[in-house]
């Protein structure tokens, strides 16, 4: 009794100090145990490890949400999508820094590049919200699925705004394209480049990189023009596209409605265009589009 007392406290000393040394499952100590010469059957050590509440316990993988797959498509008209990421990057000191990019999937435009320390979901609800203010909040935005992007703040926040939240499959990056194509010139031609020596530095620099990538730099799917030429050319064609419904009253007289935002100035020819045509054919069935009346 005795002997197996001396060789219990000599086994329970050696797993705690082997344990507490690194974080080694009870297999492993007894590898070491029996290299450093203690004779004890693994099954010996496996009831001190447990006694001791020495387990290892394993970190649960985290669960995506269920979500279906989505063929990537290239959006037509600005705000129509955008999409979000988080890239990590560390100042001089070694402090980490994470930064949210934001991209119009349209016009390739880079919408923000908010730098900071941590960004949690009530954070990145900030900062579309100050990105809206200048340009409109879009009708949807692809993530991942970031712990920041599935909380409730940024989901309560879509619905509060009429903004959909299209998550991609959990480990596939590739149906978020174009913000990984985005992240990797950024990382490229900004991250790698530059030594941050503070927070404040970084984010000076990141804004001058924000610029000279939406002005003038061009880019290969928008036929070599920049982002900015292809945002502008898109809201001018917006703004100056004119929402027509005519209809046809009694023989061949129109009547043109207007929507919010269109201008009158430039409706002005079209609808004498129209007028002229349909007082010639005004014996003709009604035109095949849509018609409304006032």
């Amino acid at each position: 009794m005795a002997l197996s007392a001396s060789i219990y406290i000599c086994v329970s000393s050696s797993i705690k100090s082997v344990i507490f040394a690194k974080h080694f499952g009870y297999r492993r100590i007894h590898a070491l145990l029996r290299r450093d010469g203690v004779e004890v059957n693994h099954q010996r050590v496996y009831r001190l490890y447990r006694e001791a509440n020495l387990a290892v316990c394993r970190r649960k993988p985290r669960k995506g949400v269920a979500v279906p797959r989505e063929s990537l498509t290239l959006p037509l008209r600005r705000n129509e999508v955008w999409s979000m990421d988080f890239v990590m990057d560390a100042l001089g000191n070694g402090r980490r820094i994470k930064i949210l990019t934001i991209v119009d999937d349209c016009t390739k435009e880079a919408i923000d590049l908010a730098t900071d320390l941590g960004i949690s979901g009530e954070y990145v609800t900030q900062i579309l919200d100050q990105a809206a203010m200048f340009r409109g909040y879009p009708s949807a935005i692809r993530t991942d699925q970031g712990p920041e992007f599935t909380g409730k703040a940024l989901d309560q926040w879509a619905y509060a705004r009429g903004v959909q939240l299209k998550l991609i499959q959990p480990g596939t990056p590739t149906q978020n394209a174009y913000i990984e194509s985005f992240n990797g010139k950024f990382r490229d031609e900004c991250l790698n480049e530059h030594w941050f020596q503070s927070l404040a530095h970084a984010r000076t620099v990141i804004r001058v990189w924000k610029q000279d990538y939406n002005e003038p730099r061009p880019h290969s799917m928008l036929k070599y023009q920049t982002p900015a030429e292809t945002a502008e050319q898109l809201r001018h064609k917006d703004s100056t596209k004119t929402y027509l419904a005519v209809v046809l009253r009694r023989d061949a007289g129109l009547s043109l409605v207007l929507e919010p935002g269109s201008r009158q100035a430039d409706t002005t020819p079209l609808l004498c265009s129209l007028r002229r045509l349909y007082s010639l054919r005004a014996h003709r069935p009604s035109p095949p589009w849509a018609l409304r009346e006032r």
